[in-house]
């Protein structure tokens, strides 16, 4: 995982019987619900996520390839 101010990359392996969009909707849902617990003016806005997002399989790409890409400060 990589963060910048108005993004991030997140690595995310999972198995193909599950769609990216529940991927998707559980990590936001999950952060959503944990970030308001603990930042309670947060329960204020009415969404912290946007409906979208952007993903892309990696193919015959190797798990160290993809991590030095996310954390290569260079690439933006």
């Amino acid at each position: 995982m990589a963060i910048a101010p108005d993004y991030i990359h997140l690595g995310v392996e999972h198995g193909p019987k599950v769609a990216i969009h529940q991927v998707v909707k559980a990590l936001k849902g999950r952060s959503s619900r944990l970030l308001r617990q603990e930042f309670p003016h947060l329960c204020k806005l009415p969404s912290l996520w946007t409906r979208s997002y952007f993903y892309d399989s990696t193919g015959k790409v190797t798990t160290e390839r993809i991590e030095a890409y996310i954390h290569d400060p260079h690439h933006d």
